[in-house]
């Protein structure tokens, strides 16, 4: 096995890299070789510290030792189980600690592999619904401009972001999407929820009365957008979609891939923001990265309304290879004991003044135009180069890597999610690289 510090550029080829810039990347590539609590280490032997919490997913930080361990002993108990007509333990056991910990009469839980896969088996969950309760017509999907829901054609369909969905075609049929809540000029510098724009959610109105409700089957969004550079839901909006879904007969989706376990101060977006959906998906932090897993929490009427007919009739023709896979749900139970017995979630919700404070200290660096924050998350966003949208930031992003600080970079916007380990120096040295790194931008 070559040194990766040693290998050419032909040598980088075969893997085809996602959401990459793959020749630029190729030319002046940076490796990852170790990762510890909040830093990585690169292949010359430097350390990161880790800003994104991997990709919004190490929620409890890195090489957490009961976790490995727990992966190793189930590896070498049983490797694999179909969940196909057969089950194992751990599968129900995972089940059960996640209902425990979500809020409200989401007592159900599917498992998948990934947020893509999360999110297409919540929108195949709400059609089979609505066909087992009679009502076969409401087949339409209602997501949200700049909205993220990973990138299966039924996600990237619901998704509203240009770029994920111009090469695809037409993708699923019959959606129609909100409009965004960012906005500058009314909600510029907010700190936590924003003021304005709860009035956006009542464009769900309009779209009943074009489509008719008894066509729509659901709706999904991101309490919080992450992927899209941290739009924090107005205060109210979630609130109000929930009453015109209630309104309508229509399902609420939440998509809680980033928010879910511990991100925004409470175990799920739902319970930080006092509104209850219909559905959860979950991946990231439910292994704290350390295995793929996804999940999708459905109500106790939704799953009860699918178990009619025939006891030995399959009530939903869906399903994965992998879907509970042993060493995931190993992986997922020993992270909810890391949770629990480190207290994260409250320790998130006990961090986020200091964050707030820190993250709105760059409000008057050079060219930031925007910062957002909830809970561990940030977004500080950028004024855009004349004709060059995303430069600035990716110039940020790379100079940052340099100074020793991973960041998401998405369009002129950077993002920030540490690990909820993360210590208030530790936040301080974050903004000192930024605020350097920014300044020194063209």
């Amino acid at each position: 096995m070559p040194d990766t510090a040693q290998l050419l550029v032909n040598d980088l080829n075969p893997y085809w890299m996602p959401f990459t810039a793959n020749r630029q990347f190729k030319a002046a590539p940076r490796m990852l070789v170790k990762a510890s609590g909040m830093f990585y280490t690169t292949d010359d032997g430097r350390e990161i510290l880790d800003g994104i919490s991997g990709m919004w997913c190490v929620n409890a930080g890195h090489g957490r030792q009961t976790i490995t361990d727990a992966i190793r002993q189930q590896a070498s108990q049983m490797d694999y189980a179909t969940a196909f007509q057969i089950g194992h333990p751990l599968a129900f056991e995972l089940a059960n600690r996640l209902v425990s910990i979500l809020p409200g009469n989401l007592d159900n839980i599917f498992f998948a592999n990934s947020g893509s896969e999360a999110v297409d088996t919540s929108l195949k969950i709400s059609l089979a619904y609505h066909r087992a309760r009679g009502e076969g017509t409401r087949t339409r999907f209602i997501g949200r401009e700049r909205g993220y829901h990973g990138v299966g054609f039924g996600g990237t369909a619901v998704g509203g972001i240009v770029n994920n969905r111009k090469q695809f075609g037409n993708m699923l049929g019959g959606v129609d999407h909100l409009p965004h809540t960012h906005n500058l000029e009314k909600n510029a510098f907010s700190r936590g929820q924003p003021s304005w724009g709860a009035a956006l959610a009542d464009d769900l109105e309009r779209l009943v009365d074009l489509h008719h409700a008894s066509t729509i089957a659901a709706v999904i969004v991101e309490p919080m957008a992450g992927s899209t550079g941290v739009l924090v839901p107005p205060r109210e909006y979630l609130n109000r979609l929930r009453e015109i879904c209630n309104q309508y007969g229509i399902l609420l989706i939440f998509d809680e891939v980033i928010t879910g376990f511990g991100r925004v101060g409470a175990a799920f977006g739902a319970e930080k923001f006092g509104v209850q959906p219909d559905m959860i998906t979950m991946a990231k932090g439910l292994t704290n990265g350390a295995v793929p897993m996804s999940a999708v929490a459905v109500k106790s009427d939704i799953y009860r309304t699918m178990m009619t007919g025939p006891p030995e009739i399959i009530e939903l023709f869906h399903g994965y290879t992998y879907s509970a896979h042993p060493l995931a749900c190993a992986a997922g139970l020993a992270t909810l004991d890391v949770y629990e017995k480190d207290n994260l979630f409250k320790r998130c919700a006990d961090l986020s003044p200091y964050w707030e404070n820190a993250v709105h200290s760059l409000r008057k660096t050079k060219n930031v135009i925007d910062i957002r924050n909830i809970g561990l998350v940030a977004g500080i966003e950028m004024a855009s180069r004349e004709g060059a949208i995303g430069a600035r930031a990716y110039d940020c992003f790379v100079q940052c890597f340099n100074q020793g600080l991973l960041l998401r970079q998405i369009g002129d916007t950077v993002a920030l999610a540490p690990s909820l380990i993360i210590e208030k120096e530790q936040i301080d040295r974050i903004i000192e690289i930024l605020e350097n790194v920014i300044n020194g931008l063209d």
